[in-house]
């Protein structure tokens, strides 16, 4: 069975399957542990992954508070003692997840792990180095987890497809930005030929700058035309900015289509053409070629 005929069931190549390459360990306390840390399909684990959700949402949200100058004076000790118990809990769950798994180094030194680990550092740090407590905010990259504990497969393989197409399209996008650079440098050399230093652009960089942020239609303010002409320049440029934003959702889509095709249609289908006399342009569901009458092949779209 191919993997168009698989469907949805399918979807399982897109989960990540980094615990199975960690070992399961021989049955006993640590199988036990490892069952409840790694596997999110038994009740133990669920509830274990949900609660670590909960809690790395609320030392995110600790962290966040503590950075408010007025909570920070007034709930320092508070704040400070919550976010080591986050910590500690964390340092704990880590410990346990190396214990308990058979190949221990590949965990530590895989991308969980890694951010397993980065999440309790900062804190141990601020020990020496007062302020990287900040850093915890890297917790959050913890939260991918949440793609394994609810079965959100169909986000995981929307999220494959759409690096699949943005790999696919990177010439035309690396093209498209190249000519957008000219035009930058074009049009801020011009600006600056006619605004001049006296009305802000002091240089052909500083001129680009003002030409970016105006294509994209960000429009800062703090550099502006004052001559009629450079308001004309400028008016031009926000109007072409409108379509350079439109340009590279249109080829991405594109190359999505052509990949995967619609989702009430299925896969994108290649051009239908005679066999017979060459004739294009068939209807999806045609069965015979509307020029000669002779058969179109049953492997695009026609019947099987």
């Amino acid at each position: 069975m191919t993997d168009e005929d698989d469907g949805p069931p399918n979807l399982q190549r897109y989960v990540p399957q980094a615990p199975m390459s960690y070992g399961k360990p021989p049955p006993g306390w640590r199988r036990h542990m490892y069952d409840v840390i790694f596997e999110a399909d038994t009740p133990a684990g669920r509830r274990f992954d949900i609660a670590l959700v909960c809690a790395i949402l609320l030392s995110i949200l600790v962290v966040v508070l503590d950075s408010v100058p007025r909570l920070h004076r007034d709930h320092a000790d508070l704040l400070n003692a919550l976010e080591w118990g986050f910590t500690v809990l964390f340092t704990v769950e880590y410990v346990a997840r190396v214990v308990c798994v058979q190949r221990p180094w590949r965990y530590a030194g895989g991308f969980y792990g890694v951010i397993d680990l980065l999440a309790v550092l900062p804190s141990y740090f601020s020990l020496l180095t007062p302020g990287t407590e900040l850093l915890l905010d890297i917790r959050i990259l913890r939260l991918l987890r949440v793609f394994r504990i609810f079965k959100l497969t169909l986000y995981i393989e929307e999220y494959t497809r759409l690096g699949e197409a943005l790999a696919a399209s990177r010439r035309k996008i690396l093209v498209f930005l190249s000519v957008v650079l000219m035009a930058i440098l074009i049009l801020g050399t011009i600006m600056y030929v006619v605004e001049g230093p006296k009305n802000g652009y002091t240089s052909i960089p500083v001129a680009m700058y003002w030409a970016t942020v105006t294509m994209t239609t960000v429009g800062y303010g703090d550099i502006t035309p004052h001559t009629n002409l450079g308001k004309a320049i400028a008016s031009f440029m926000m109007l072409l900015g409108w379509g350079i934003l439109a340009v590279p959702t249109g080829i991405v889509t594109a190359e999505m289509t052509l990949r995967h095709g619609d989702r009430r249609t299925g896969p994108a289908r290649a051009p239908r053409h005679c066999p017979a006399c060459g004739s294009g342009g068939h209807e999806a569901g045609a069965r015979f070629c509307k020029d000669c009458g002779a058969a179109l092949p049953a492997g695009h779209g026609g019947a099987k």
